[in-house]
């Protein structure tokens, strides 16, 4: 079901030649950014994978995945991607890429039962990344290292902004915060996940929220995380479970938090096993990614993916992630934003 917020006053700071000039700079800006911080090199990635070996992302386990078959395969499925999680660490293997080092890719992806609205399309495209770490690593202060890393690479990318648009004022803090969704929970028991979102992002500007996808002490998640790619049961700080993350800034279009990168340190043999169990899909053991896991084949890594058309709507100060890509939109999504003078593309 489709939702439109339509922010009271809004009109846009760019034109569309303007928009378009800068999501190409921002693009090209940031990536070389994040690929300095984090020792990055860009790789090549799949549009579809081969259905059935455990390679795709499978997101909060419900999404349906489009697939078509191949006819020189015998008709066999592929699927197209909903991100590059899992075929990113196959890639560090096949690749033989050394500790402290990874790789980036442009991920583009179609995610057919996405609710459409303001910050959800059909069509997905982000900076999917990986980098191989140390065992000694797999803890909660080296995760909050690299997103520090990121995050200073979104900071000067905004400056970057301002300097081409000194119409858009910086409003990113210099640091970003950290919270465990047990403690965001504590702090809001009587809130929803995304009021509990909202209003840690709104008081600190940026922050990103550990520990997603475990139970929490009401016994439900903060939000739902496969069980196969990232760490969401190793214990971390404070005997709270959790080696992955969200990182949310404060959207002063829209007057709520955006989502920008989800990310984590990634399971390790026991720790997949353990979340097999725990999310009732032991079958999925069987699978090649999951095989080649389990036999010692793949890197210990750390990774995830940055929203491209998320960040270039929030650098841009744009109401509707439809004013930065083109996408397919309900026509009535489609008039209502026209007319609250957000033109999608």
């Amino acid at each position: 079901m489709s939702y439109l917020i339509k922010p009271a006053g809004y009109k846009a700071v760019l034109n569309l030649c303007q928009t378009e000039l800068g999501i190409k700079q921002i693009k090209s800006f940031f990536q070389q950014n994040l690929s300095s911080e984090l020792r990055l090199r860009r790789v090549t990635a799949p549009l579809f994978v081969l259905k059935g070996l455990g390679i795709n992302d499978d997101l909060n386990g419900t999404e349906r995945a489009v697939t078509f078959p191949i006819k020189d395969l015998n008709d066999a499925n592929a699927e197209i991607v909903h991100s590059l999680a899992k075929w990113k660490r196959l890639t560090l293997a096949d690749y033989q890429v050394e500790e402290g080092y990874g790789i980036y890719t442009d991920m583009n992806a179609i995610r057919s039962d996405e609710e459409l609205g303001n910050l959800h399309s059909l069509y997905v495209d982000q900076w999917d990344w990986e980098r191989v770490m140390r065992a000694e690593d797999r803890n909660v202060a080296f995760l909050k290292e690299i997103v520090r890393r990121i995050y200073a690479a979104m900071v000067r990318t905004e400056y970057m902004v301002y300097e081409m648009f000194p119409r858009i004022k910086p409003i990113l803090p210099q640091q970003i915060a950290f919270i465990h969704a047990e403690e965001l929970l504590q702090r809001y028991p009587d809130s929803t996940p995304k009021e509990r979102e909202d209003a840690i992002a709104k008081e600190y500007g940026a922050v990103f929220i550990i520990g997603i996808g475990c139970k929490l002490s009401n016994g439900e998640k903060h939000d739902g995380r496969a069980p196969d790619y990232d760490d969401w049961s190793t214990m971390g700080e404070n005997g709270l479970p959790g080696l992955n993350g969200d990182l949310l800034v404060w959207d002063e279009i829209l007057g709520r938090s955006l989502e920008l990168s989800s990310m984590g340190i990634r399971v390790d043999r026991e720790a997949l096993l353990h979340q097999l169990r725990l999310s009732g899909a032991e079958e999925r053991a069987s699978l090649f990614f999951h095989q080649r896991l389990l036999n010692n084949e793949l890197p210990l890594s750390i990774g995830g993916g940055i929203g491209q058309s998320r960040l270039c709507m929030f650098y841009l100060r744009k109401g509707h992630i439809g004013e930065i890509q083109a996408s397919i939109w309900p026509d009535d999504m489609r008039q209502e934003a026209l007319e609250a003078g957000m033109p999608l593309i």
